[in-house]
């Protein structure tokens, strides 16, 4: 069995805002929604930009540094990164968005689905743990 505790790269708090006002301004909102909606279901987590230079969320003690869910801008899309199974659980709800194995494109044009990046963020942390066991 792994030693989930192990971690590879300290987890520096933090920059969450910087990297959300470095964004265009026309995606900044729809960032602070993605942002909120990944804390209204993590209210506890790291929050942190120091792994893949985007914003991520972790849990001490969990393998790849506890990270289980991050977001990211990169045109057009908003974009959420989880787990791999949580894409695969969700998959029938994924259906018109563009994914890869790990992550969900939502267009910058449109509303963020907060019912959906909750689900996903839920499933995110649930692989997480599972992983633990």
């Amino acid at each position: 069995m792994k030693d989930t505790k192990k971690r590879s790269t300290p987890i520096k708090p933090g920059g969450i805002d910087d990297y959300i006002a470095d964004c265009p301004e026309h995606v900044q909102c729809k960032l602070a929604d993605m942002r909120a909606a990944i804390r209204a279901v993590v209210p506890d987590a790291i929050e942190t930009v120091s792994y893949f230079d985007i914003p991520g969320y972790s849990y001490e003690g969990y393998d790849y540094n506890g990270m289980f869910a991050w977001f990211s801008f990169k045109a057009p899309f908003v974009r959420l990164h989880v787990r791999p199974q949580a894409l695969v659980d969700q998959k029938k709800q994924l259906e018109g968005y563009s994914t890869t194995k790990a992550v969900v494109s939502f267009p910058a044009e449109k509303r963020i689905p907060k019912g959906l990046v909750t689900k996903l963020v839920k499933a995110s942390l649930k692989s997480m743990k599972a992983m633990a066991e």
